[in-house]
Formats: structure tokens, sequence, C-alpha cells
């Protein structure tokens, strides 16, 4: 018989990656197409995969200045991270409600949801198996109960599912959007309405991967604002998300020029933000010392319990560093209600 073709497996620790340069694209350098197309990728890492063999072009070697041409076929050879399990740590929790299905958690600030590549201690899933004798799989075996999420540096309430049941029965809700979900912010600037719907598409920001940004080809993403209260450059907001995409309300804010007060990846860190000059930059300098994060926290959330099949809502303080911007804020006034 002749030999079959691939009948060599790759190795368990390597992933392959296979690109075919569409028709009628533009000629490109290997490493600036790789670094725009490949996702979290930098051009760095990509130099780097490129001088140690690990990228193939139509079969062979080539440099990182070389000129891509249409219907060149790109093979990457990817590192794959050894297995890891999660490992129950006994980190506290605030949980704010637990039952024989569920618990209601208020995640601090710096707790990264789950274990990822190079980040698999201090999670709050770590947190959860420490806790729990159960938890749903339906999320891998890296995140256990983890119906959704909320980034690193934001605070607030998040549901997790203690059986697969229970899970399925959540994720049908976030699915439908029925999930009722508040988010409170400190951020830059006052409205020109007390109430508004930001209804801009979001996707991966194609000068930097690991941002997002509004594109119209990205998935739809609508958030709803509503002014609380108001002070000199600054204001407090709730919020309510139609959608769930990453990183959604901290970009659909920075778009209408209202980035998340601290938020350092979308343009809300610099007391100078819109022009701000002289006593009330020196201030907002100030308030920034308070808080090193986005200002952002997930207050509220709703949703048809599992068991009882009855709608629950559960509510949450504002995290000490928010408390302490809004409180500084008021003392130095003018505000409006």
């Amino acid at each position: 018989m002749p030999p079959q073709e691939s009948s060599v497996e790759q190795p368990e620790e390597h992933e392959q990656l296979r690109i075919l340069v569409p028709p009628g694209e533009h000629r490109k350098r290997l490493d600036v197409y790789l670094t725009h197309r490949v996702e979290n990728a930098t051009r760095n890492k990509v130099q780097q995969a490129i001088e140690a063999g690990m990228v193939l072009v139509n079969g062979k070697s080539v440099k990182s200045s070389y000129l891509l041409n249409p219907l060149d076929v790109i093979d990457i050879t990817f590192p794959r991270p050894p297995r890891m399990d999660a490992t129950p740590e006994d980190i506290p929790l605030d949980i704010v409600h637990e039952d024989a299905s569920l618990l209601i958690v208020n995640k601090p600030a710096g707790m990264v949801t789950h274990p990822a590549y190079n980040n698999y201690t201090g999670t709050l899933v770590n947190a959860l198996l420490y806790h729990c004798n159960h938890l749903s799989t339906l999320n891998t075996e890296m995140r256990p109960g983890i119906v959704h999420r909320l980034d690193k540096d934001t605070t607030g309430l998040m549901v997790v599912a203690k059986t697969d049941a229970v899970h399925a029965f959540l994720a049908r809700q976030f699915a439908k959007r029925t999930i009722d979900r508040e988010y409170w912010a400190i951020v830059w600037g006052r409205f020109k309405s007390p109430k508004g719907t930001i209804d801009a598409n979001l996707g991966r920001s194609k000068r930097d991967r690991k941002k997002v940004a509004v594109t119209e080809d990205g998935k739809s993403a609508i958030t709803e604002y509503e002014v609380l209260k108001e002070f000199e450059y600054l204001s407090l907001v709730r919020l309510h998300l139609k959608t769930g995409r990453t990183h959604q309300i901290r970009v659909h804010l920075a778009h209408i020029n209202h980035p998340v007060f601290g938020d350092p990846t979308y343009g809300g860190r610099s007391n100078t933000w819109n022009g701000l000059e002289g006593k009330k930059a020196k201030s907002a300098a100030n308030l920034l010392k308070l808080i090193s994060r986005q200002a952002l926290h997930a207050k509220t959330i709703g949703f048809i319990h599992p068991e009882t099949k009855q709608f629950v809502k559960f509510d949450s303080s504002l995290p000490d560093d928010m408390k302490e911007v809004l409180k500084q804020l008021e003392e130095e006034g003018p505000q409006q209600n």
C-alpha cells in the first residue's frame, strides 16, 4: 500500500494553523501579515517564530521580510502549553448568595475569572474549587462553574453554576438576553442627554489584536446608559447590556468620548482628557491616584432561578475605590442630581 499523507501525527505539545493568502491580497511582509491575521499575535513574537523555523511558506522557511503572494500557503506551528488542571486554593470569597444550585459572587478588582496560559493560580475558579465540592463542567475543566465572566479589573456580581443542568439553564438565559445586568461606572465628561443607547458593532482591533474596537464588520453590540450624577468633568452612570461582547461597556463609552475613568486600555487614564488643564487637571490627577483600574462595577444581576422558576435579583455595593472617588467629587462640587 502506498504511504498515506500525514501519517505522522503532530506531537501533543504542538498545534498547527494553516493560512491561505486570498486572491487579490496586496503583497505584504510575512511578519506584518501574520501580526494582523493571527489573534493575540505581536510582531516580535511572529518574528521569533519565523526565525525558529516554526513558520513555513509553501513548505519552505523564509525570512520575516518575505513578501507574500496571493495563494501562498502559510503553515504555523504553535507550541502548546502543557495541560494544567485548575486546583483549589484557599482564597477568600465575597458570597452574596448560595443555594444548592448556584452561587452569586462579588468579584474583586485584580482577580481573573478563570485560569489561562501563564495565569493558572489566584483566579476565581481556584477559589471556587476550594469552597465548593461540585461545580458544573460544561465550560471545560479550566472553567468549572463559569457561565459568564468579568474583566480582571472590573468588580461585581457573577453567577456560578454548581451542576451542568443549572449551567445550561442559565446559559440559555444569557443567549436569549433575558439576564438583567446593571453596571455602574464613573466616566469622563458630562452627557448631552441624561439617557441614551449606544449601538455600534464590536470586533478585534486591526491595530492591536489585544483590544476591541468599533468596526462595521463586527458583531452587534448595544449598551443603554442613564446618568445618575454629574460633576464638573466626570459623571456617574448606570448601564444595561443588551448584548454581552468582550469589553463592550468600556469600548462603547470610549467610542462616544466618555471613556471609563481610570481605564488604562481605552483612554481613561489621562488627567488631561478632552483638554482638561489647570486646577481641573490637577484634581483629576489626584482622583486617578485613588483608583488603579477602570471605575466599572457589575452592580446587579437578575434571572429566572433554575429550581424555583421565579425571577430573582441580587445587588451589591460599590467597591471602596469607586466610593472614595465619588466622595472626593462630592466634596469638590459642583454636582447635579
